[in-house]
């Protein structure tokens, strides 16, 4: 019989990361909840065989090309639950845990048959006492998602989010199978954001766990060393921006578009003429490429299987 739970991790030339998470996981998580797949994709560093190399009794998944962080991840879960497991823990790399976040996140979803997904707290690696991302909330009035940075409130150890983070959620394969996995379209960027709506229409509630808590050093992939752009690849600039208007798109409200167009419009102003004050051009290039595609491609493109 297998465990319940598949602790999902993508690689893509982080080979170092992955190795103390999984590490961290195994020192702080019962082992006899969870097996570890990894799926990499198309590492160019090695980092493949290194992993193999130090972990031989973990499965990995080689994608040999990079498929983004939403299908990557949706390879792994695909595996999952053909292989029965029941729960799916999205994890990302740079990250690590000093309590066993797993028997929290599944004993949760084990007493609570009205969610489909848990995230725990999440606070950034340097600063152990700042949440880097709580509860995600989506204004629809001016079109723009956010994370909570504060403890809540509450006389409950958790609330319900309109949207969780893939940076770690566990989720139930069952929902996955019924609304779907990650929407490869996305790649990288507010695919767990368009995750949680689907399963929200489908009747679901999203849980934080705000009493279950981990670290995460943030944008280690996204990262590629000072150079004149900057040290943020320009191709970043590129996915959020149009993955944040598709988002407007499929599940704001139209009669806030206006507002919408008047409040982002400002702020995509302001980034441009900031970006090419500071000389960089390619991060321009990459952002106007953004807008234009997340404004004119079409929705049967973005959600075929809705069309």
């Amino acid at each position: 019989m297998h465990k319940p739970v598949a602790v999902i991790l993508v690689n893509w030339n982080t080979a170092e990361y992955t190795a103390n998470c999984i590490l961290s996981l195994q020192q702080y998580c019962d082992e006899s909840l969870f097996d570890v797949i990894v799926a990499d994709n198309g590492s160019t560093d090695g980092s493949l065989q290194l992993l193999k190399t130090q972990f031989p009794d973990i499965t990995f998944i080689d994608n040999q090309e990079n498929l983004g962080f939403a299908e990557g991840n949706n390879r792994a879960i695909e595996y999952a639950i053909k292989e029965g497991y029941s729960y799916s823990l999205i994890i990302n790399t740079d990250t690590l845990v000093d309590e066993d976040i797993i028997t929290k996140l599944y004993g949760h979803l084990q007493q609570h048959p009205e969610a489909a997904a848990v995230q725990p707290a999440i606070y950034w690696m340097h600063n152990k006492t700042q949440i880097w991302n709580g509860d995600g909330h989506f204004n629809a009035l001016l079109g723009t998602t956010s994370s909570n940075t504060k403890l809540p409130v509450s006389n409950s150890n958790h609330i319900t989010a309109q949207w969780l983070t893939g940076c770690c959620m566990l989720i139930r394969n069952t929902a996955l199978t019924e609304a779907g996995l990650f929407n490869k379209q996305f790649f990288l960027y507010y695919e767990d954001v368009d995750l949680s709506f689907r399963l929200r229409n489908k009747g679901h509630q999203l849980h934080y766990l705000f009493t279950c808590k981990m670290y995460h050093e943030a944008g280690v992939s996204a990262k590629t060393g000072v150079t004149k752009e900057g040290n943020l690849n320009p191709v970043i600039h590129y996915y959020v921006s149009r993955n944040h208007l598709w988002i407007i798109r499929g599940y704001g409200k139209p009669m806030f578009y206006p507002i919408n167009f008047i409040y982002n419009g400002v702020y995509y102003l302001a980034l441009l003429t900031y970006l090419k004050l500071r000389g960089r051009n390619e991060k321009v290039k990459q952002l106007i490429k953004g807008l234009k595609d997340g404004l004119f491609t079409s929705k049967q493109l973005i959600w075929p299987e809705n069309n």
